[in-house]
């Protein structure tokens, strides 16, 4: 595991993740027989690397390539900044590690497709974190959709983001190096390959995309107090064109300050009916329940718009959707079960990222193409 000093690979990989696995007694398979994850810390501080694997008693090295070189070490799961991701995937490959890592996969198009081609031609198993789609709210939300409530779907609104301090007078909750394009940082960058696996597994693919992203605070903070200018995109403003004719248009934002119900939210708008989704709720309001409101501007609204909707049930006990989607991998690489989201996959976002980029500067809408594998 590398990159696990971070927020996202400490916290949702490891420890919610694999840690949580071991506490709950292993991961039961088919046969029987039971997984029991060993993680290996791998990362570029060795004082930081020490320091968490003490902390959870688990093994430790300051050399990924003496990690790769053992036999003993079969799977190569990376969370590091993104710029450094490409060259050391290279060389978990190389050395015939099956490999789960997170997005984007590579700064680039070329580079994405570089690790996949060369991940299928060393006939290892890959995985792509796309962890959004086992979230609760996404989950009820499919669960709309594969039992046929909204009929023909017409469009898809999007809303992400808050407000990320700047790190004068608060610190910020993100880490400067987002906000840095030569250390591979940009929301548009970050985000759109999350867009492109949700749009693509609930809605359809994307045929083309015109975005408009900038960066609304160009002066901020890193984490020793020094000033620095961001160069970075910080807000990313894109509409998609997927099969079908659904429209889907997105916000992503870590300059908005938040007035709705959950960090990220869904609408979905159909002819029989429409739902918003979160991270953890979906309400739906059906056709035949759809109130008539009439627009005057000169008495003040005595309906409440929210109460007029539904609640999709729980109905089932929703686990942390990067575990859910660990034990899915662990499963393939061990017991060969079922896996779509592979570094093809992981190409597309990537894809898309960078067409989103270049339309937003060249001013015009793109298609997307095929990814040819």
């Amino acid at each position: 595991m590398n990159g696990v000093t971070g927020r996202m690979g400490h916290r949702q990989h490891l420890v919610r993740s694999l840690l949580a696995l071991r506490e709950q007694g292993g991961l039961p398979l088919d046969d029987g027989t039971v997984l029991w994850p060993e993680p290996v810390l791998v990362g570029r501080s060795a004082p930081r690397v020490r320091a968490l694997a003490e902390r959870y008693g688990l093994a430790w090295s300051p050399d990924l390539d003496t990690v790769l070189a053992d036999d003993t070490v079969e799977i190569y799961f990376d969370a590091q900044v993104t710029a450094a991701r490409e060259p050391a995937v290279q060389k978990a490959i190389a050395a015939g590690k099956h490999l789960y890592v997170e997005k984007p996969t590579a700064v680039g198009l070329a580079g994405a497709l570089d690790l996949a081609r060369r991940a299928q031609d060393a006939g290892i198993k890959h995985g792509v974190v796309q962890d959004k789609l086992f979230l609760p709210g996404l989950r009820k939300l499919r669960r709309l959709l594969d039992g046929g409530f909204f009929g023909r779907v017409l469009s898809v609104r999007g809303e992400f983001g808050y407000w990320v301090f700047e790190g004068d007078w608060q610190p910020a909750q993100r880490p400067s190096w987002n906000y840095r394009a030569e250390d591979g940082g940009g929301i548009a960058s970050d985000m759109f390959p999350h867009w492109e696996y949700v749009l693509h597994e609930l809605f359809g693919p994307v045929r083309a995309v015109q975005a408009r992203v900038t960066t609304h605070l160009p002066r901020r903070w890193d984490e020793s107090g020094t000033p620095y200018e961001a160069t970075a995109d910080d807000a990313a403003y894109a509409l998609f064109e997927l099969d079908g004719g659904v429209l889907a248009q997105i916000n992503s934002s870590w300059a908005v300050r938040v007035h709705r119900d959950e960090l990220l939210e869904f609408q979905v708008d159909g002819t029989e009916g429409s739902a918003v989704a979160g991270l953890r709720r979906c309400r739906f309001q059906h056709r035949a329940g759809t109130p008539k409101p009439v627009w005057n501007p000169d008495l003040p609204s005595t309906e409440s718009f929210r109460d007029q909707w539904q609640e999709v049930p729980d109905n089932d006990a929703f686990d942390n959707a990067f575990k859910v989607q660990w034990e899915l991998f662990l499963r393939h690489v061990v017991a060969d079960g079922p896996w779509q989201w592979d570094l093809w996959a992981g190409a597309r976002g990537v894809r898309l990222a960078e067409l989103g980029l270049r339309s937003s500067a060249e001013g015009r809408r793109l298609p997307v193409p095929e990814l040819t594998r």
